[in-house]
């Protein structure tokens, strides 16, 4: 039994010493995908253009229609597929056109309308409707008045207003295309002519139309107005600090409105200035400005809350490559990785995977109207403040104060009873009050009173499994023994119920066991409970929606075997029942609970196959069954598997049975049940933990690294996909 256990003690911390041939492969795959913030060249299209549109679909790809090639005015139009990359041609428009728009219909339909025809010289008044189960366009009504760098919004009754625009001067009229007849009707005018301005739809439905250029006069505007869809009207608001044109407009979390950079023809001035228009109070303020001045510009608002401005010119023909980052928070701007190529007159398109598809534009560097796409990857790890000391197998818990308290673990030697605190605001650590007892492989809860829960492990100098438990105070920064387990044992799992209670099951002690118990934070004491139907350790425990707890897998040190059963405890009964099993035998594996309610278990290892594995399942509470789903890029145990805030399960790290320790991370997607790559880790660390921060980041701390053959004291950052 003694030889038993230090194989399961041990197992993933000797590993080190048998790297596999495949670890340079490994490692020159994580630099391909690690990294910081960039910009990625992407599938080109057929034809290079600029004015053109850009739309994403429901089914999340991206139709690109018409432009200039800089000679003459294009009717084709193309498909993107984030999935593979990749463009295909589909049906033409009717009319060449560019300088024109371009709106997603509730019915999944697009509408086009306007624009400008380089080869007559002319400007349009007709509008045609691209059909995606077709790939087919079809004419509709046509505009009552032509026009080209107008702007047309989708209002909330589904009618689309377009607003002004040039013919080659500038207009004041606005029409209304209504989508079940087909047919465009006047609605008021603007109280001013202007073209290439803004059009932003505001959370009270109404439209905010602000700056342009009016070619009338050849002056540029600071003026703006407000449509009010109920009467039909106009109404003036107050005016921009600065005129300008061919600007971005963002309609920011917040309900406020930032429109950024633009050019000012009538001082021949290109602007880095910003401001914020304020619905409530019909005012514009000043915000931080840009750090290079840019129009014709790009701006996505990002899954988190940053404005994503990209590309651009500078008056006199100096494309723009340069992106940067808005913060509405602090009203600054910071700059993020540079376009693969410099562009203006270019589209970028937030993807449903969260990237920014820049496609097409002009480079004045190579005097080129561009074919190439490329797309914004935020996803990225950073390092961050370092450990005082090296640890895997420890613990980290988010605190009610933003913090994360990592507690004990092993730097290979010994066991650990110091604990230090994270400070996601400063990125920096700092010690506090150390445990009573040395451990590892134990267990933290975080209690509704705000208190820190740690029971059992190992102490390797002793080399004992624990029963001890005590309690972290924030409040204090100490540790106070509570109650201890009836039962010693390390690599259980523990799980705050909805009563408060803690239920405490499985582990090794070092043989495998099924007993389990609650503690009770209102007396500080351990009670035992219904003993699971199997021993089990390196198990997952899941609390369900319905305030069950699901089970599974786990390995059984007494016959050296892996288990695929799962069971379900009853908190109100006390006891366990048997549910369907995976159809894997799988320890060190992950279990995350789903938004839908269902739980994922991915990756894992095998014994005594000594196999890793890449499969992933799903079990559904409500049928009491598991579903295979589709398999990690990689094969992983001892990982981290973390719920983002935008449903997805970030996989990151692990190991590969030989030492192999991964860089890699992936992300799984419950709609698709497919997984895709995220930038890799900046180090390669298995048995560390992964905490979801009240920042929407996610910190990996310490773990082991098999290429350096180190207990890890770095620690690093996830940017959730912007």
């Amino acid at each position: 039994m003694k030889t038993k256990r230090r194989i399961i003690v041990s197992l993933h911390l000797t590993l080190a010493a048998l790297l596999l041939s495949s670890a340079g492969i490994e490692r020159a795959r994580a630099d391909a995908f690690g990294g910081t913030p960039v910009w990625r060249t992407t599938g080109s299209l057929a034809t290079g253009r600029n004015t053109h549109t850009a739309t994403r679909l429901p089914d999340g790809m991206v139709l690109v229609a018409g432009g200039t090639d800089g000679s003459i005015s294009l009717a084709s139009a193309e498909l993107y597929d984030p999935a593979s990359g990749t463009w295909t041609t589909t049906g033409s428009m009717n009319a060449a056109r560019h300088a024109f728009t371009a709106t997603l219909l509730p019915n999944g339909q697009v509408l086009v309308a306007g624009g400008f025809d380089n080869s007559t010289g002319l400007n349009l008044n007709s509008a045609e409707l691209y059909d995606p189960a077709t790939g087919t366009w079809s004419t509709t009504g046509s505009l009552n008045t032509g026009r080209y760098f107008h702007t047309a919004t989708l209002l909330p009754n589904g009618q689309v207003l377009v607003a002004g625009g040039h013919q080659p001067g500038s207009i004041t009229s606005a029409e209304l295309y209504d989508p079940s007849t087909g047919t465009w009707s006047t609605t008021g005018s603007l109280n001013g002519a202007r073209g290439n301005h803004s059009a932003t739809l505001l959370p009270n439905g109404q439209v905010l139309v602000a700056g342009g250029h009016d070619e009338s006069t050849g002056t540029t505007i600071a003026t703006a107005e407000l449509y009010d869809p109920s009467t039909g009207t106009w109404a003036t608001t107050g005016s921009m600090t600065d005129a300008r044109y061919i600007h971005s407009d963002t309609l920011l979390p917040n309900g406020k409105v930032l429109v950024a950079g633009g050019l000012n023809f009538n001082t021949a001035v290109t602007l880095s200035s910003c401001e914020v228009y304020d619905p409530a109070t019909g005012t514009w303020s000043s915000t931080g400005s840009l750090n290079d001045a840019r129009c014709f510009h790009s701006a996505n608002l990002l899954p988190n809350g940053k404005v994503l401005a990209a590309g651009g010119d500078v008056y006199f023909g100096n494309t723009v490559a340069s992106a940067e980052l808005y913060n509405f928070i602090t009203g600054t701007w910071s700059t993020t990785a540079s376009l693969a190529t410099s562009r203006y007159a270019h589209t970028a398109t937030l993807l449903s995977n969260g990237k920014v598809l820049a496609v097409g534009g002009y480079d004045s560097f190579s005097n080129t109207f561009l074919a190439s796409a490329e797309l914004y990857d935020s996803e990225t790890w950073t390092a961050t403040g370092s450990l005082a000391t090296a640890r895997n197998t420890h613990t980290a818990t988010a605190l009610p104060n933003g913090k994360v308290l990592v507690a004990g673990g092993t730097d290979g030697s010994v066991s650990l009873s110091s604990a230090e605190l994270y400070d996601p605001a400063a990125g920096t650590w700092s010690t506090t009050g150390s445990m009573n007892a040395v451990r590892h492989a134990f267990t933290a809860t975080l209690l509704p009173n705000g208190k820190v829960l740690v029971a059992g492990g190992f102490d390797n100098t002793a080399g004992s499994n624990l029963s001890s438990a005590e309690l972290y105070d924030p409040a204090t920064g100490t540790w106070s023994t509570t109650g201890s387990l009836n039962n010693g044992r390390y690599f259980h799992t523990a799980t705050l119920l909805p009563n408060g209670k803690v239920l405490v099951a499985g582990g090794h002690q070092p043989g495998s066991i099924a007993s389990a118990e609650l503690y009770d934070p209102s007396t500080g004491t351990w009670s035992t409970t219904g003993s699971m139907n199997a021993v089990r350790g390196n198990h997952t425990a899941t609390l369900l929606p319905n305030g069950t707890v699901l089970v599974a897998g786990g390995f059984d040190e007494n016959s050296f075997t892996t288990t695929a059963t799962a069971e379900i405890y009853d908190p109100s009964t006390g006891t366990w029942s048997a549910t369907s099993s995976m159809s894997a035998v799988r320890y060190l594996h992950s279990a995350t609970l789903l938004p839908n309610g269902t739980v994922l278990v991915a990756g894992g290892f095998q014994r005594p196959t000594d196999t890793t594995l890449s499969s992933v399942e799903v079990y559904d509470p409500a049928a009491g069954t598991w579903s295979n789903t589709g398999s990690m890029s990689d094969a992983r145990m001892f990982h981290s598997a973390t719920l983002l805030p935008n449903g997805k399960v970030l996989v990151a790290g692990g190991d590969f049975f030989g030492g192999n320790t991964i860089y890699t991370a992936e992300l799984y997607d419950q709609a698709t049940g497919t997984w895709s790559r995220t930038r890799s880790l900046v180090t390669s660390r298995y048995a560390h933990t992964a905490t979801l921060l009240y920042n929407n980041k996610v910190l990996a701390v310490g773990g082991f690294d098999s290429f350096s053959n180190s207990y890890l004291a770095s620690a690093e950052l996830y940017t959730v996909p912007e």
